[in-house]
């Protein structure tokens, strides 16, 4: 077999039972890997009605065909029910976690069950084991890694939860390779659900490649690509993603004080250019990355890797904050205990305005910069208020009666572009199939940095095919595994040139646009046996009905209703957002 290892592996923590699970011969083709085959299995071994905390539940990590031959190939992705949302959920990370996973000899691992204790599992070659955790139990995500690293060999790549995980925050992340996460969803508290702290991996075997000579050449063309293009070549590798703090806040959409404003005033002093001016010590690029996108850092009292674009908004404008040594050390704090940093700087700004606006009875407000790292370690804890944030902003909101002021969709808080500057933005976030997120379809791309064409970002006018479109070949980047930011350089039948000339097996563009759509269909149908339905597919009402008063997207509100009825016929569902038998029948689900 080329591409693939044909080996999935199905552990029953609770029974301590280690087996293959058989794969039909035909989803290696139909679903790819990573996300897609991950929710194909997850909805053959688990139903819409599982609870994320049960040992019944089951969590999936997964590499894909791609992983390990071509550039950015050492992702893997997690496959499981959100406890956050409710809906199913995959998360991805980077670093070279999932390439040496691969390099064991299996594709992927089924999680299942609960340990009595707290375990770790630990792979070398084609061997695994079931091994006490509770040495580790309670040891931060760093700790964890260095303990197991100085017992295992060298090459060695661990995954791991921190005490968020162990206590079951709902937004906790799963972390590897030190500073890199699977961090949206809670994919971390459904490991610690399963007393599960962490998995480690060893392996030397190698992907067969069925055309080495041909994939070479295409290796050569694709560096001159990614070197070629603006972003990959130059923005992302000179600033990393931060370079989009100036871009964003100069579009007016650069969310403030929980979504109330689009322009931070203090952007500049934490933007990507000031981390590299105060802060940079080096780049840092994961498995096979040409574009290093990465940035190793160090404040007067701490080091380590970041903050991302997305961390130094949540803990920055959206809180009020300009202190970068403090967002920087909030975010190293998270890598540390293992949160997902968006939702916790987004809960964090959510009860700031509870505050302002009378809900809550707490000495927080607007700015307060040098309270950041003990909340983040108080959420982990669930330690005085910190067991209130760990609630996420949807409950947290709900709980204390002002449920419109946590700015979420499905329960997953939205990231760091106001939908009201972004109209195709806005209905990708209503759209996501786990919940409000902008990796489902970065319209950013083509809405601002007119990638790979410009688009009026405040028209209607098309938004629903284009989403769709991004939608669909994101689930298949997702599912191949490779970094999204290669989508920058990359057309889509390059990608159907490694696929042909890693696995054998000729993909045009409509075949593998149709994968896409059959993994999107397909969590869309879970997601409908979930409970969800046309009604959870909206925004706050911030962004319906308060005009931005500020900036360039001043005056502007998202036109949802006429863009998601649209978006509906295009992607063959009914006009509740149900998708059609014969869709089904017609993509083989």
């Amino acid at each position: 077999m080329f591409g693939w290892m044909g080996k999935i592996i199905k552990i029953d923590l609770t029974q301590r039972i280690i087996e293959n699970y058989p794969v039909p011969a035909d989803w290696w083709e139909k679903y790819l890997g990573g996300r897609g085959l991950g929710v194909k299995i997850y909805n053959e071994i688990c139903s819409a009605q599982t609870d994320p905390f049960s040992a019944e539940n089951a969590v999936i990590f997964l590499t894909g065909p791609l992983t390990g031959t071509v550039f950015t190939s050492g992702r893997y992705q997690v496959v499981s029910r959100s406890p956050l949302t409710g809906t199913i959920c995959d998360s991805s990370s980077g670093g070279s976690f999932g390439a040496i996973l691969k390099r064991t000899g299996v594709d992927g691992l089924i999680i299942t069950g609960k340990a009595e204790k707290p375990v770790y599992l630990e792979m070398v070659e084609s061997e695994i084991f079931i091994k006490t955790a509770e040495d580790i139990w309670g040891l931060n995500t760093q700790q964890t890694r260095d303990k197991l690293t100085a017992r295992l060999k060298s090459g060695a790549s661990v995954a791991s939860i921190g005490p968020a995980g162990e206590n079951l925050v709902p937004f906790a992340a799963i972390m590897n390779d030190k500073d890199r996460a699977a961090g949206r969803g809670g994919m971390g508290a459904v490991m610690g659900s399963k007393n599960l702290k962490a998995i480690s991996v060893y392996g030397t075997k190698m992907t067969k490649v069925h055309d080495n000579e041909k994939l070479k050449e295409l290796q050569v063309k694709l560096d001159r690509l990614i070197d070629k293009n603006p972003i990959t070549g130059k923005s992302l590798p000179l600033l990393g993603t931060s370079v989009l703090v100036n871009i964003i806040n100069a579009h007016g959409m650069y969310p403030t004080e929980n979504f109330k404003r689009g322009v931070f005033n203090d952007a500049e002093g934490t933007s990507g250019e000031k981390i590299t001016e105060n802060l940079l010590q080096s780049k840092s690029a994961c498995f096979r990355c040409p574009i290093a996108c990465g940035r190793s850092t160090a404040t007067s009292r701490k080091s380590g890797e970041g903050p991302e674009y997305e961390t130094v908004w949540a803990f920055g404008a959206q809180l009020g904050v300009n202190d970068l040594n403090a967002i920087t050390e909030a975010n190293y704090a998270c890598n540390e205990l293992g949160l997902d940093t968006i939702t916790t700087g987004s809960t964090i700004g959510c009860a700031m305005e509870l505050i302002e606006q009378g809900a809550m009875d707490w000495d927080l407000k607007w700015g307060d910069a040098a309270k950041l790292v003990d909340l983040v370690t108080d959420i982990a804890y669930k330690k005085g208020w910190g067991k209130d944030l760990a609630l996420g902003s949807k409950q947290l909101a709900q709980k204390y009666g002002r449920p419109e002021l946590a700015m979420q969709v499905k329960g997953m808080e939205l990231p760091a572009y106001d939908p009201r500057g972004v109209q195709g933005q806005a209905l990708a976030y209503a759209t996501s199939s786990r919940g409000g997120c902008h990796m489902k379809a970065y319209m950013i791309s083509t809405e601002i940095l007119g990638e790979p064409v410009f688009m009026d970002r405040f028209s209607t006018a098309g938004k629903a095919e284009i989403v769709t479109l991004f939608q669909d070949i994101s689930a298949v980047v997702d599912s191949l595994i490779l970094c999204r930011f290669i989508q920058f350089a990359f057309a889509t039948e390059t990608f159907c040139k490694m696929l042909e000339y890693v696995t054998g097996i000729k993909f045009d563009e409509a075949k593998l646009l149709e994968v896409g759509k059959r993994i999107y269909t397909l969590e869309r149908d879970f997601n409908c046996r979930a409970g969800f339905t046309r009604d959870d597919d909206n925004l706050p009402s911030r962004f319906l009905q308060e005009k931005l008063e500020e900036g360039p997207s001043r005056n502007r509100i998202v036109e949802l209703d006429s863009m998601l009825t649209e978006y509906y016929k295009v992607r063959g569902w009914n006009e509740t957002g149900i998708p059609l038998e014969e869709t089904k029948k017609e993509l083989g689900i």
